[in-house]
């Protein structure tokens, strides 16, 4: 029989056309049974970091407490336990580092402590944030941990470094002109604290090394206090020290400063964590305990030795404790913040009433006897006592890592302090004429006095 072929194209068409739609609903199926199993075996997408509104929240009002410690916190207490001729001088030294800080922090701090460095990253952050160059609104500090802006953490940071030389005037007050302090200070922040803050919490040395500083025990305490000392041997006793009157003028407003500090220290210590969270409040109790205890562990040792426990004596313990608790305030449970407040209460006493006469140097306002004493025993103890129910990196803390880190910045800050004040010293000149010193720095240096 013969078939047509018209008819013969035709089924052609059909076959092939059959067999077409057959492959594509077997290739369709196939897809449908494939897709599920491939959505399950690919990685899911990690979102992408957003800012954490209550951190951010917590952390400018952790920024503006640090401030606050130096102006007016620091400034009080400095200025209160000076002679009424260097009042104002005093309290101008703290504002104007303030201001100076800010700017140079501005400018390059912020990226000689916590960019990266390349080769050179263990020991000193790079170039590449000069100006806060590249930071957006957007930009993120650590992403996925805390997720505050990067403006906010830098700002945090300036604080830090706006309190830490200004508390190494307080060795040198009454006596350095403002012209070399403003250049020291220059020069101070940028060659000793902006590394030493890298070393430890920019990703340099020390922190790789495991050193444990929470809130600054290291990077600002024992950095200020050494740096103080040397100031207070390279610069010499004031004129008249251990004949003349040298008592406070006004110690009420050392206790507002005093009482300022400890407040804004909630800032320094809590805010740290750069979060609102449980090791915040840890560290905030922590803070709390250990500075009560230091100031009462001072007020007793006074009373047994001197017999009278004075108003000096018992802010100056509180401020030992709060220096003291820094390093540790993160690491460490409320008893071992006690016990840290009273070991630091009672040595610092010792160190700055008893320790600075016996060595005759002239530390103004103690310093080193609080803050560099204060710091080192607080950075071993925080060695010793760290609990890895408070905060897990402290399972690797030692006394021996806390050490190494002590010595490293011992050395760095007393040798480049050294240099830094002999640079100054040829360029300016360090002190006043004996004159302008027995007048007073308020009317030699600044044309001012407090009726």
């Amino acid at each position: 029989m013969n078939i047509p072929s018209t008819l013969k194209t035709t089924g052609r068409a059909a076959l092939l056309g059959s067999l077409a739609l057959a492959a594509l609903g077997s290739v369709a199926a196939f897809a449908q049974e494939a897709a599920p199993a491939a959505a399950a075996a690919a990685p899911a997408a990690t979102p992408a970091p957003v800012l954490d509104t209550g951190n951010t929240a917590w952390m400018l009002t952790s920024t503006a407490l640090v401030l606050m410690m130096t102006i007016p916190g620091l400034a009080l207490f400095y200025g209160g336990m000076v002679r009424k001729k260097n009042v104002l001088a005093t309290i101008m030294q703290s504002f104007a580092i303030t201001c100076l800080v800010t700017v140079l922090w501005f400018m390059f701090g912020y990226s000689l402590a916590f960019s990266d460095g390349g080769g050179m990253n263990a020991y000193l952050g790079g170039f590449s944030k000069f100006f806060h160059h590249g930071i957006t609104v957007s930009t993120l500090w650590l992403p996925g941990v805390s997720n505050i802006p990067e403006f906010v953490f830098s700002m945090f940071q300036m604080t830090f470094a706006i309190i830490t030389p200004a508390l190494i005037a307080g060795a040198f007050a009454e006596r350095m002109k403002f012209s070399a302090l403003v250049i020291f200070m220059s020069l101070w922040l940028l060659i000793v604290y902006c590394p030493i803050a890298h070393w430890v919490w920019g990703g340099g040395f020390l922190g790789t090394a495991g050193v444990l500083d929470f809130a600054g025990g290291t990077v600002v305490h024992i950095n200020a206090g050494v740096a103080g000392l040397v100031c207070a041997l390279v610069l010499g006793k004031r004129e008249g020290y251990g004949t003349t009157n040298m008592a406070p003028h006004n110690l009420v407003l050392s206790v507002i400063g005093a009482s300022l500090l400890w407040v804004g220290w909630f800032g320094f210590n809590a805010g740290s964590e750069l979060a609102a969270d449980g090791l915040a409040g840890a560290a905030m109790m922590n803070t709390q305990v250990a500075t009560a205890a230091a100031a009462l562990a001072w007020m007793f040792a006074e009373w047994i030795v001197a017999k009278k426990p004075s108003v000096l004596g018992i802010i100056s313990g509180a401020v030992a404790g709060l220096v003291a608790v820094t390093p540790a305030s993160g690491f460490v449970n409320p008893t071992g913040a006690f016990i840290i407040g009273i070991v630091a209460g009672v040595l610092c006493y010792i160190s700055a009433v008893k320790v600075k006469h016996m060595f005759g140097y002239d530390d103004s306002l103690d310093a080193f006897g609080v803050h560099g004493v204060g710091g080192i025993i607080g950075a071993l103890l925080t060695g010793a006592l760290a609990d890895p129910a408070i905060n897990a990196l402290g399972k690797g803390g030692s006394v021996v890592t806390q050490l190494y880190g002590i010595v490293f910045t011992i050395l760095w800050t007393a040798i480049a302090t050294f240099v830094i004040l002999y640079i100054v010293k040829a360029l300016v000149g360090l002190r006043p004429t004996t004159q302008e010193e027995v007048e007073g720095l308020d009317i030699s240096q600044h044309g001012e006095v407090v009726p």
